[in-house]
């Protein structure tokens, strides 16, 4: 398997946790998005959405989107839940990330470290992030992980931007992050954007 990966990506992060805590051997393939590295045509014909993470399987097939990928890796093991209501709760959660804190905090955080927004122009996204985070929180209450009794892809595809929230994030959820932490295979190597992310610096699609 080939991925095509960003390091400083949230998305990417999540997809190198789960290769790392399933031991799979996977080619890692940078990818410099503000350098144009997506703007090729070569690229285009790996992904027409010109984005990353994207996994190349060994049969030439390709999967984008994070949390798909994620969903196939799991496939067969303990990180998906074998059951259709587990299933369908890791689906929701999934969804949920996309939707919530990809938006909620991810986008803000990029606006922010980059220099493309300010505080107070982020402000409304990080309501929708706090809101997020304080869900999260409620759901992490009274018990350890977000989909039944053991980790799971929810909690890998959740864990990657919330660990890095440019807001306060409760107890529970602290004490969760601490937890993914502590995981077997755990690797952190979710770098910062680099200067060339800023605006007028580079070439990208954002």
């Amino acid at each position: 398997m080939r991925l095509y990966d960003y390091a400083a990506s949230g998305n990417c992060f999540k997809v190198r946790l789960l290769l790392g805590m399933l031991d799979l051997d996977c080619e890692r393939v940078p990818i410099d998005i503000f350098a144009g590295d997506t703007l090729t045509c070569e690229f285009a014909m790996l992904n027409p959405v010109r984005e990353t993470p994207v996994l190349e399987l060994d049969s030439g097939e390709r999967i984008t989107q994070s949390n798909a990928i994620l969903w196939y890796l799991a496939e067969g093991t303990a990180w998906l839940p074998d059951t259709p209501l587990g299933r369908a709760q890791v689906a929701q959660w999934l969804s949920f990330e996309q939707e919530r804190v990809m938006g909620g905090l991810g986008g803000p955080r990029f606006r922010l470290l980059t220099g493309r927004a300010t505080a107070e122009e982020v402000e409304p996204r990080l309501a929708t992030g706090r809101e997020a985070l304080a869900i999260l929180g409620d759901q992490l209450m009274a018990r350890d992980w977000v989909v039944g009794a053991a980790p799971s892809i929810a909690d890998l595809s959740l864990f990657a931007y919330v660990s890095v929230a440019p807001v306060e994030v409760p107890g529970a959820v602290a004490a969760w992050l601490d937890r993914v932490r502590a995981l077997p295979g755990f690797l952190d190597d979710f770098v910062p954007y680099p200067d060339n992310a800023r605006p007028g610096a580079g070439s990208s699609i954002y």
